[in-house]
């Protein structure tokens, strides 16, 4: 971007190293394309832009012509040369965030939704340090990796915007950096960014399980392993200065976890199974624990102490004594020389204990408690012996990566379909006509053969029943060897009746997993996935605690019950607005029913990285849940390319953790104490306006899919979907089950396709007509009265308004191009509906543009869509050629897949 362009956006002061980062960053990259490129690319790709430009100002260009007919090799230069751009942009803008928080943190000023921001506002509302004890107490904050969409970057390219990022900041006045130094941080980026243009970005196979696995575990053992203990040292900061005192010790009732669903989660996936779920937590615990003998070495170097220097607690002394009996080898190699040294030759055997744990031999840790207990005694040492200054916080910082990652690293979750595990129970009981019963039948088979417990013989299962089983027996032996929290939820897809997870607890006592008292030993999480389900759902769990046999298991598990809520189906099959209000719905109504059985419910949010499939910022994500339903404990998903604007960099990883923490100890706080500033509830008559929104709006959507015999041809010709369902994004297939259509066509390809199109339809298309007919029917000032009194109902106005800013009729009538006779009628019905939920939707809100609100998000889009649209323009061309060569030019289907990463990266979303 030139600097007059830059000049034509509206950077406030605050943004001016944002601006300066990104003029050099996309010098660098003209230089790099000169230089690394045939002598046709640059040109080729400041022609395009500056069309692009023009075409988007109301000029005269006509971009499309330039980019008409090139080769494929040419094509997919031209777009690695814009997605390139995208990388830097994105990275100028998660270094400038960065920045900000490390400019609050100079002044001493608390940031906006920081711990310290949170915990101050809630102790002017009158909370006090009691209470605050009672709102931190067992909160659990724990993200969970998932691996579709894989983002499918290379780990070295990642490796190389680690470096870049570093480098970058290391430069720049504000960091006192001389002319040479500056010179040379530079030397650094562009080295990287060279190597990086002649590294090939994606697979050009489809990723394995283990692929995904290792992209996820880069970014937990990067980003969030550097994060945790500043984090917790943060919270405890925080924590003093809000309440005094010695209020930070109340920081560790609070614990930061990751869990992963890569090597376990079977649904729609042939690849996952017992195997992968061995091999991904064999993967985490070495990992992990290789990372812990590191530090221990580190701390070997730092803590040099001398007892004729200093004393150390007699528990030190003691702990030697004792590893010395229980490693009697490892004993005798530490050397003389640290004879006088205590907390190195303690370091040394908790070494040897480490690697015994690794190696699964004698002298090995039982639990990571006993590592953490062993770490407790040197920090308690040091705390008492003039060591606060010489290594105790890094002693601390270690305990707490402990804590958090165990002798796991992640938690894994299994997933199965609901209808894989119908069938097999049908092989399990020898009834082939088990999954045809209705769900009542099902409930009643599955209740006399649990209550019977008859033995299972395992050798003579046929394969789905035999694999399900297996899959229970390696739970139990994963846990005896990795830990009680190395396998955390089985989690049902499609759950829609108690059979479901009577089922779970039927194969998993075929399997062995059963507790010393005889009870399953699993956590059993029914997925309800779809507005139907969602809306059943509270009867479906009603029958389910109702269940003499089943509450027997629930007191064994604490009466802890987990439910997980499953975001995109429901969006993809009803549309956004019915489906956050039947997400509201359904937590509101599993509340009470839990209330009335005496169970203890935790919700696990399954979020996707779309404002289609639930995505949202992390303070946004707690906060618009209803009140009391976070309980103790907020699990939530994060995927594809979300973990790693998330979790990519340790800063932004630090930033994210805090805004998850404090906006969870803001929303248990306020349920449990009532304080000042709680929203009063959404009188009844304006609940039912929303519900008639969501009734109103689904009816629409539903039509469109359902009703129109245009709607899924258009689809299938006027966005890439064919293309998407070819390209190696991860290592399970683009549908479950058998393809019907879009009811079994995964969420992720389904609102992937229509971002990539730029349509966006799932984020808006209903809302329009509902919104239109309740302002005719109810006036506008019963819509805007509802919006300042329900907070769903502002989020869900606020997720529209982005999607509509995101969309883009124009480039989206060149895909309707695609659809032959049928494009312009689908179009013009389309841009209609688009129309009326823009209109409706600024009436609502008296504003008189989009994002009037949101300067930071209004001035991104215009920044970025100059850059996108070349890559879309290439798309629609290639897209047509592919399709007219019958898809079967590689060359072809190669430079499209290129252009649907660049445009991904350039709307920051594959679905």
């Amino acid at each position: 971007m030139t600097p007059s362009e830059l000049r034509g956006l509206d950077f406030g002061p605050k943004d001016l190293a944002l601006k300066n980062d990104v003029r050099r960053l996309g010098a660098l990259l003209g230089r790099i394309l000169r230089e690394q490129g045939p002598p046709e690319l640059y040109p080729r790709v400041e022609a395009a832009r500056l069309a692009c430009i023009q075409a988007r100002a109301g000029g005269s260009g006509a971009p499309a012509g330039q980019l008409v007919g090139l080769s494929p090799e040419a094509a997919l230069e031209t777009t690695r040369a814009f997605s390139t751009y995208f990388a830097l942009v994105d990275l100028a803008e998660q270094l400038h965030r960065i920045r900000r928080r490390r400019a609050y943190a100079e002044t001493g000023e608390a940031q906006p939704g920081g711990l310290e921001a949170v915990l101050r506002g809630l102790a002017a509302e009158g909370l006090d340090e009691v209470q605050l004890e009672r709102a931190l107490e067992g909160l659990v904050i724990e993200p969970v990796l998932t691996a579709h969409p894989t983002e499918a970057l290379r780990r070295t390219l990642l490796s190389k915007e680690l470096r870049i990022s570093d480098a970058l900041l290391s430069r720049g006045a504000e960091a006192g950096r001389t002319g040479p130094e500056h010179a040379e941080a530079m030397r650094v980026v562009r080295q990287e960014l060279t190597a990086a243009w002649q590294t090939e970005e994606h697979l050009s196979v489809r990723p394995t399980v283990a692929d995904e696995r290792e992209h996820a575990l880069f970014f937990l053992t990067e980003g969030a392993w550097a994060a945790m203990a500043p984090v917790r040292r943060e919270l405890g900061r925080a924590l003093e200065a809000a309440f005094g005192g010695d209020a930070s010790r109340l920081a560790n009732r609070v614990a930061v976890r990751f869990g992963s669903w890569i090597g376990g989660d079977m649904d729609g996936n042939p690849n996952v199974g017992p195997q992968t779920m061995r091999e991904a937590l064999a993967r985490h615990a070495q990992l992990v624990l290789l990372r812990y003998r590191e530090e221990l070495r580190e701390l070997f170097r730092r803590l040099s102490q001398s007892e004729s220097r200093v004393d150390v607690s007699a528990a030190v002394r003691q702990r030697i004594e004792a590893y010395g009996s229980l490693l009697p080898a490892v004993a005798e190699e530490v050397p003389q020389r640290y004879a006088g040294m205590p907390y190195r030759r303690l370091l040394w055997l908790m070494s040897g204990r480490i690697q015994a744990t690794f190696d699964a031999a004698e002298g090995a840790y039982p639990e990571p408690e006993d590592f953490v207990a062993d770490l407790g005694i040197i920090a308690a040492s040091l705390s008492t012996h003039r060591g606060a200054n010489a290594g105790l916080a890094e002693v601390e910082a270690l305990m707490a990566r402990v804590e958090g990652f165990g002798f796991h690293l992640a938690t894994l979750d299994v997933r199965q379909d609901g209808l894989v595990n119908r069938a097999a129970i049908a092989e399990l009981l020898g009834d082939a006509g088990y999954p045809e019963l209705d769900g009542a039948q099902r409930t009643a088979r599955l209740a006399a053969h649990l209550e019977a417990g008859k033995p299972v013989e395992r050798e003579a299962l046929p394969e789905t029943a035999a694999e399900q089983v297996e899959v229970m027996a390696t739970i139990g032996e994963s846990r005896a060897r990795y830990g009680s929290r190395a396998i955390g939820l089985y989690i049902i897809s499609m759950a829609q009746g108690p059979d479901d997870t009577l089922a779970a607890l039927a194969l998993a006592r075929a399997g062995g997993l059963i507790d010393a008292g005889g009870q399953v030993a699993l956590d059993v999480a029914p997925l309800f996935e779809t507005v139907d389900d969602l809306t059943t759902a509270p009867a479906t769990m009603t029958a389910l605690l109702e269940s003499p046999l089943y509450r027997e298991h629930l007191r064994a598990r604490g009466d802890r019950q987990w439910v997980m809520l499953g975001y995109s189906d429901s969006n993809k099959t009803s549309g956004l607005i019915p489906s956050r209000v039947a997400l509201d719905r359904a937590q509101r109504a599993l509340m009470a029913v839990a209330a009335v059985h005496g169970v203890s419910l935790r919700f696990f949010h399954g979020r996707g990285g779309s404002v289609s499939r639930g995505g949202a910022k992390p303070r946004a994500a707690v906060l618009s849940n209803p009140p009391g339903s976070l309980g103790d404990h907020l699990r939530i998903t994060e995927q594809g390319e979300i973990i790693r604007a998330k979790f990519g960099l340790a800063d932004i990883a630090e930033r994210t953790l805090e805004l998850l923490i404090g906006a969870s100890i803001e929303s248990r706080a306020r349920h449990q104490f009532g304080l000042s500033g709680d929203q009063p509830p959404t009188p009844d008559e304006q609940e039912q306006l929303l519900d008639r929104l969501a009734t109103d709006s689904r009816a629409a959507y539903m039509r469109l899919l359902n009703d129109d015999p245009d709607f899924l041809p258009y689809f299938r010709e006027a966005t890439p979907i064919d293309a998407i369902e070819r390209l190696s994004l991860g290592s399970r297939p683009s549908s479950r089950r058998k393809m019907r259509g879009v009811e079994d066509l995964r969420a992720i390809p389904w609102v992937f396709s229509w971002m990539q199109s730029r349509h966006l339809l799932p984020g808006w298309y209903g809302a329009g007509t509902a919104l239109h007919d309740a302002i005719q029917s109810e006036g506008v000032g019963a819509l805007r009265e509802l919006h300042a009194k329900s907070a769903l109902f502002r989020g869900i106005l606020g997720d529209i308004e982005m999607v509509l800013a995101k969309s883009d009729l124009g480039i989206a009538e060149r895909y309707a191009g695609l659809a032959g006779e049928r494009g312009p009628r689908m179009f013009a019905h389309l841009a209609e509906e688009w129309q009326r939920t823009r209109s409706s939707l600024l009436d609502v809100l008296e504003a008189g543009e989009l994002l009037e609100r949101d300067p930071v998000l209004r001035r991104s889009i215009p920044l970025r869509n100059p850059y996108i649209d070349p890559m879309s323009l290439l798309q629609v061309d290639l897209l047509a050629r592919w399709r007219e060569s019958g898809r079967e030019d590689p060359e072809l289907e190669r430079a499209l897949f290129g252009t649907i990463h660049g445009i991904a990266r350039g709307m920051r979303n594959t679905g």
